[in-house]
C-alpha cells in the first residue's frame, strides 16, 4: 500500500549549509574492493546510528517536513567496473521499501551515474539520512559528522 508523501522536497539548500567534502579512498580500481571494506568498517558506528534512527526520520518525511527543510539519504553508487561512491540522494518519494530521489552530489568516481539523475533503490541500501534546514543547520548526517570530526 502506498504511503502518504510529504512535501515535494524541493526547497533550496541554505547558502550556509555544511558543504560536502568528498574524500577519495582509493588511488586505483585495483584497490577499490579493499578500500570499500576498510571504509565500511571505519564508518560502521555512524551507519548503525543512522539506520537506527532512520524509521523516525522516514516517518517525518512521509508526514511532510516543515517548509524549507530538505530530506536526503546517503547510499553507495557502484559502477559495473567496481568503482563506488558514497552519495546524498534528495528523496522525492518513499513507497513501502523503495526510495526514489535525485543524486545531489557532483560525482567523481562513478561514471555510469550523473548529478541530478533520478534513481530508485531499496530502503535497505540507505546508510544514513540528513535533514537540512533553511538556516543551514542539519540533523542526522552521522557519517558526515564522523568524517568531519576526524578532519578527513
Amino acid at each position: 500500500m502506498a504511503q502518504k508523501q510529504g512535501s515535494a522536497n524541493d526547497a533550496p539548500l541554505a547558502p550556509n549549509a555544511p558543504a560536502d567534502r568528498p574524500v577519495s579512498v582509493v588511488s586505483s580500481l585495483a584497490e577499490a574492493s579493499a578500500a570499500l571494506v576498510a571504509f565500511k568498517k571505519h564508518i560502521a558506528p555512524a551507519v548503525k546510528q543512522g539506520q537506527a534512527t532512520l524509521p523516525q526520520a522516514k516517518r517525518r518525511f512521509l508526514q511532510g517536513l516543515p517548509k524549507g527543510q530538505i530530506f536526503f539519504v546517503t547510499t553507495y553508487l557502484t559502477d559495473p567496473d567496481g568503482s563506488f561512491e558514497q552519495v546524498f540522494i534528495r528523496v522525492k518519494s518513499w513507497q513501502a521499501k523503495q526510495v526514489s530521489g535525485l543524486i545531489a552530489n557532483e560525482l567523481g568516481n562513478v561514471k555510469s551515474f550523473q548529478h541530478n539523475q533520478l534513481i530508485t533503490f531499496l530502503e535497505s541500501a540507505v546508510l544514513d539520512w540528513t535533514i537540512s534546514r533553511p538556516d543551514g543547520t542539519e540533523e542526522g548526517n552521522h557519517i558526515g559528522k564522523l568524517l568531519d570530526a576526524e578532519g578527513r
